[in-house]
């Protein structure tokens, strides 16, 4: 059992590498669920919809409805799960406030920090998988497909987002797996494989 979070940008391929481990925990029967943030939960449904369509919020009122999403997930979904032995792979999490909400829109890196520990409590990732890939290779991938205002980002927006990826990379080297997301989706999901099989 493991609480694993796939983290990068949109484009990164973390729905591919999402739906590959998935598929190896299925077919040895390793129980699992997929989740994602935000949403997962009815409230955090409602809110992703609101987050990722309207562009009348500020960056603190983001901020509190990314954490107001997260803690509903933690407690109704992410923790239950686990308690029962049930893994629990999570399409982002803590990680991407910071990156999104600290770096990408220079919000306080210790509020942020704060609301996300009132959020999860001492619910942490086992593993947080970071896809890696240039902005401009990603913004490429997702052209011509539904976009929402993060998507339609300034590029340095982007490539702020994806150093506050790597800080917190570089100072969770026991947690986090850093993977180049340009290299064949195939290659990314064994390395990813060869990680989690030594969590279960």
């Amino acid at each position: 059992m493991a609480f694993i979070v796939f983290e990068g940008g949109d484009g990164a391929g973390k729905s591919t590498q999402i739906r590959c481990l998935s598929g190896r925990l299925r077919r040895r029967g390793y129980p699992y669920i997929i989740t994602r943030e935000p949403g997962g939960t009815p409230v955090g449904e409602r809110l992703r919809r609101i987050l990722k369509n309207r562009d009348d919020i500020t960056p603190t009122g983001e901020l509190l409805l990314f954490v107001a999403a997260r803690h509903e997930l933690v407690g109704q979904i992410i923790k239950p799960s686990l308690s029962s032995g049930t893994s629990v792979i999570c399409d982002r999490f803590s990680a991407s406030t910071i990156a999104y909400q600290g770096y990408g829109q220079k919000l306080d890196l210790e509020v942020i920090t704060s609301l996300n520990n009132l959020a999860t409590g001492d619910t942490k990732p086992d593993l947080t998988v970071f896809l890696d890939i240039p902005p401009e290779t990603a913004l490429s991938r997702i052209s011509g497909r539904k976009t929402d205002k993060y998507d339609n980002s300034s590029l340095s927006f982007h490539n702020r987002v994806r150093t506050g990826f790597r800080e917190q990379a570089k100072n969770n080297p026991e947690s986090w797996l850093v993977l180049d997301a340009s290299l064949p989706a195939s290659s990314t999901a064994k390395h990813i494989w060869d990680k989690v099989k030594t969590l279960l």
